[in-house]
């Protein structure tokens, strides 16, 4: 093992004095192998504290040496063998892959496109909606469709059904019986018993005709299908 300063110093002052580490070791009653462990400054084998500055206090005396200028070379020989090894820089974190950022501007743009086209879809469907709405409204409320009445008895009663002023029925109506009737501009209804009937006008339902076990009478036309 290669020596330091220390070590160099201490062997050298030993070997000038024709001092032997046999003869080192019986004076100062230190080991051979700790001896040769100071010459090599092989730290890890030395113990440290009072014990190290012991065995350099003992080996400065038998050799006529100054105790506190070699204590001071064992100290310095021995902090700096301990210097702890300085960390490796941490290795800096590698940037992203250029195709990164692309790859996400694209799926950005992609969605953006989808969004549109779902709201546009969501209008036009909208749109068309209201549009076959209103065509439905104008149908039912317009005067060119034909009127189809419904007459539903479920109690016999006496019915008269006038059709654009066109007598179409002036009799009895049974329980169960059901009568339909077209016209083009309106009906002209009436029941001995309002309640006895059950009248429907192009499939929508219509009020009684008056209160219930009275005579009751009621135009029905376009107006009633808004």
């Amino acid at each position: 093992m290669a020596r330091g300063r220390f070590g160099e110093h201490l062997k050298r002052e030993r070997e000038l004095r024709e001092v032997s580490l046999e003869e080192l070791s019986k004076a100062t009653r230190i080991s051979n192998r700790f001896l040769q462990a100071l010459e090599n400054e092989e730290w890890e084998k030395l113990p440290g504290g009072v014990f190290g500055h012991g065995f350099v206090r003992s080996i400065a005396r038998y050799l006529g040496l100054s105790e506190e200028a070699l204590l001071g070379e064992y100290d310095s020989a021995r902090a700096e063998k301990s210097l702890p090894i300085p960390p490796k820089p941490a290795a800096p974190i590698p940037p992203p892959p250029k195709w990164i950022p692309a790859a996400a501007a694209l799926i950005g743009l992609l969605l953006l496109v989808a969004c549109f086209y779902i709201a546009r879809y969501a209008w036009h469907h909208l749109a068309d909606y209201r549009a076959a709405k209103q065509a439905a409204v104008s149908i039912a409320s317009s005067p060119n469709v034909p009127l189809e009445l419904t007459v539903s008895a479920t109690a016999s009663t006496h019915v008269r059904v006038i059709a654009d002023d066109k007598l179409l029925l002036d009799a009895e109506v049974y329980v169960g019986e059901t009568l339909r009737f077209t016209a083009k501009q309106q009906f002209d209804v009436s029941a001995t018993n309002s309640t006895a009937v059950l009248l429907t006008l192009n499939g929508k339902a219509m009020p009684p005709l008056g209160s219930p076990g009275t005579f009751g009478r009621m135009v029905f036309s376009h107006k009633n299908l808004r």
